[in-house]
């Protein structure tokens, strides 16, 4: 038994161990320092574009709101108060009072109007529908990708016809 070692288990203080601190793993390949090459052979991935609509909604019917609406009026559809806390940019249950600035009293009723000088309307952002209409199918796709399965079976018997 070798009397210096202090572990008599393989791979404790083995001479290729050595080789490893000294930054070679026991071939002779120089290591590649340059830049990575991208896993993804495809190339990179480009953001999905979606056009977005910027709003005011009805906090009652979710009807959008035209930009030029008059917040002291009521919604067109379902009649309901619009210069109110819920209709408020600034309306947040879960602070003091209900809004996210300091206001000096407690408006009682969330959802009829009010007179608060801090009324912002609340505004979203949503997928702009008209942009994404799809097309009646009498015309032609002129994507390149068939619509339905008929349309991938039609094609499919073009390509391969006798």
């Amino acid at each position: 038994m070798d009397g210096d070692r202090k572990y008599t288990q393989h791979g404790y203080r083995d001479s290729d161990r050595g080789e490893i601190r000294n930054g070679r793993n026991g071939d002779d390949r120089p290591k590649f320092n340059g830049p990575r090459p991208s896993i993804d052979i495809t190339g990179p991935r480009l953001p999905r574009l979606v056009q977005s609509l910027t709003a005011s909604r009805c906090y009652s019917c979710s009807t959008a709101l035209p930009p030029d609406t008059n917040f002291a009026r009521t919604c067109p559809k379902c009649n309901a108060q619009l210069h109110c806390c819920k209709q408020c940019g600034n309306f947040e249950p879960s602070t003091r009072f209900q809004c996210l600035k300091p206001i000096p009293v407690r408006i009682p009723l969330k959802d009829q109007a009010n007179e608060c000088p801090l009324f912002t309307p609340r505004v979203t952002v949503a997928r702009d529908a008209s942009a994404q209409a799809p097309r009646p199918p009498s015309q032609p796709d002129m994507s390149g990708g068939p619509r339905n399965a008929s349309d991938a079976r039609n094609a499919f018997d073009r390509l391969f016809k006798k």
